[in-house]
């Protein structure tokens, strides 16, 4: 069983804090590196969590959950709310989102999301959420691989990859003057700039499709 879980550990993940908060007042959060994207249209979202984790009942009463992406810096909240404790929240900058979810600050997204379903995963519950607000920032990224914590660093131009053929020329024929060759190297990503520096820029928004609008006035927890 461990090497399997090692074997999974190959696949380098963004973390994930999930929050949520009953009618009650009860709150809870656990680490997650299985959140991902599902649907645009609707929104959807999934992530999972053990049926064994005593925040388990809390979250499938909510019927609502909020997921805080960590930016780089933030691995000590990761730690934090991967390990038992009574109240993961003291001391943690939080600022409520519609519906009164409990959103990380720092972190360079968070989705209020309504619970759609829960599913059997074996010894995980597989929940699948319809995103109904989203607040975002640019910044770099925390990432899990293998048992550990990073950052994302864009890669520079490799040299080291073969140049792509350029496109076949007729026999008697020549190429027009000024007509590019085929690009010898891939296109990288820019890397993103960090929480604070020039440019950084913030957006918010709720969810549009079709004949359905949720706006953040309209988000209400569930009783």
């Amino acid at each position: 069983m461990r090497s399997l879980r090692d074997a999974f550990g190959q696949f380098a993940t963004g973390v994930a804090v999930v929050t949520t908060a009953t009618p009650d007042g009860d709150r809870a959060g656990v680490t997650v590196n299985s959140f991902t994207s599902v649907s645009l249209d609707p929104p959807l979202v999934l992530w999972c969590l053990s049926r064994r984790a005593p925040s388990a009942p809390v979250f499938l009463e909510a019927g609502r959950f909020a997921v805080n992406v960590l930016a780089a810096g933030q691995d000590h909240l990761s730690r934090r709310f991967a390990a038992p404790s009574p109240d993961k929240f003291a001391g943690v900058e939080t600022r409520p989102l519609p519906g009164g979810l409990p959103a990380l600050a720092g972190a360079l997204a968070s989705f209020a999301c309504r619970t759609v379903t829960a599913h059997d995963g074996g010894d995980h519950i597989i929940f699948v959420g319809e995103v109904e607000h989203f607040h975002r920032s640019e910044g770099d990224p925390l990432v899990f691989h293998s048992g550990g914590y990073g950052m994302f660093s864009a890669l520079p131009e490799n040299p080291g990859i073969p140049p792509t053929p350029a496109a076949p020329v007729a026999p008697g024929s020549q190429r027009t003057p000024g007509t590019p060759r085929t690009s010898g190297s891939p296109r990288v990503p820019r890397a993103v700039r960090a929480p604070g520096r020039a440019g950084h820029r913030e957006e918010s928004g709720s969810t549009v499709f079709a004949d359905r609008s949720h706006r953040p006035d309209q988000i209400r927890s569930r009783s």
